[in-house]
């Protein structure tokens, strides 16, 4: 007897060792991805399964996808995506009720094409959903665990595992929540110049890594100051909200709008070269000269800007150089004509 309280003991420690790293990833990290590493790392440790998966839900699509799989098979399931339904996890994740199938031969749910991708051999799969307050977030999967040694109290510490990878998972995306919030700017719903230069980069490397051009476009309205000490700051703020609104809606859903700070905005258009810019700039110039802005405030303002492009690679290959270019053409503008477009390498449009 003595040996098997010894073996107890020893599992017992294991486990506590386990919740203790998990709690430690838990509390001192915000980042998702090094949470959910610990706790599937240390399910390894326990379980010792041939392959294991967390598998995520794609809401949209339906569908679940492998966001972290080890073993010798985690390479070949990169790209590999099951209907929510298909397969041992995919009934899981419709369900939201947990499956330990010692066979899968001869259980039906098994989908046997991830066999055919991974040129892998399932025997056993234990699948627990990641549920959070009303929905599956997403599916934990151990292939061919030792199930001779899976009983109620393995059963018990794993669903404790998965529970905190929920948890870690839900806190996250409240998270990114939060800092939606602090992306956009209150005045006008657009985004703000902090998330600018964060988009810039990404797009800066998108675009190099497919060969992609695109188009900055620096609005900064004109003699708004005017409107400021004429009718005071309400009426500015209301006449931002509404040029923020009418900005928006010349654009195409994959394009973003920014409010960079006072009474100007910039105008990211991915995947645009100068021409097809230059279109948009001019819908924009020409929407501002057709609109009276304030009509609920009884007022009648008519608003023009001065506009500036740039196109990256060919006029710039940093994000504040970028916005620099098109700024400096928006300033040649605003310094000769006004209510006009500067272009980058061009000069103001005739």
């Amino acid at each position: 007897m003595s040996h098997a309280t010894g073996a107890e003991t020893a599992r017992q420690t294991q486990e506590l060792h386990i919740f203790h790293d998990v709690a430690k990833a838990l509390t001192s990290s915000l980042d998702l991805d090094s949470i959910l590493q610990t706790i599937m790392e240390k399910m390894a440790e326990y379980f010792r399964p041939d392959t294991w998966s967390l598998l995520m839900v794609d809401e949209q699509k339906n569908e679940l996808y492998f966001a972290i799989a080890v073993g010798s098979a985690a390479e070949a399931l990169k790209n590999v995506r099951l209907k929510v339904g298909e397969g041992i996890a995919g009934h899981v994740a419709k369900y939201g009720e947990k499956l330990v199938v010692p066979d899968v031969s001869a259980d039906k749910r098994f989908a046997k094409r991830i066999d055919k991708v991974t040129q892998w051999e399932t025997q056993s799969i234990i699948c627990i959903p990641l549920r959070a307050k009303l929905r599956v977030l997403g599916v934990i999967q151990l292939v061919n665990v030792d199930m001779a040694h899976f009983g109620h109290e393995e059963q018990f510490f794993l669903q404790a595992l998965c529970d905190y990878a929920a948890i870690a998972i839900e806190n996250a995306r409240s998270v990114e929540k939060i800092q939606e919030l602090t992306i956009t700017d209150d005045c006008t719903g657009l985004y703000n110049a902090r998330h600018l230069y964060k988009t810039l980069e990404t797009e800066v490397y998108r675009s190099a890594r497919f060969g992609y051009e695109f188009s900055v476009i620096f609005i900064d309205l004109d003699h708004f100051k005017q409107v400021n000490d004429t009718h005071g700051h309400l009426v500015g703020s209301k006449l931002l909200a509404e040029i923020g609104y009418l900005i928006k809606a010349q654009l195409r859903l994959i394009d973003f709008a920014f409010r960079y700070g006072g009474d100007e905005f910039v105008v990211l258009l991915p995947q645009t070269p100068k021409d097809a810019a230059l279109v948009v700039a001019r819908r924009l110039r020409d929407s501002l000269r057709a609109s009276n802005f304030c009509k609920d405030e009884g007022l009648n303002l008519n608003v023009r800007a001065s506009i500036g492009l740039a196109t990256y690679p060919h006029d710039a290959k940093t994000p504040h150089d970028i916005i620099r270019q098109a700024d400096e053409m928006m300033y040649m503008v605003k310094n000769s004509t006004r209510d006009n477009i500067g272009i980058a390498q061009r000069g103001v449009v005739k």
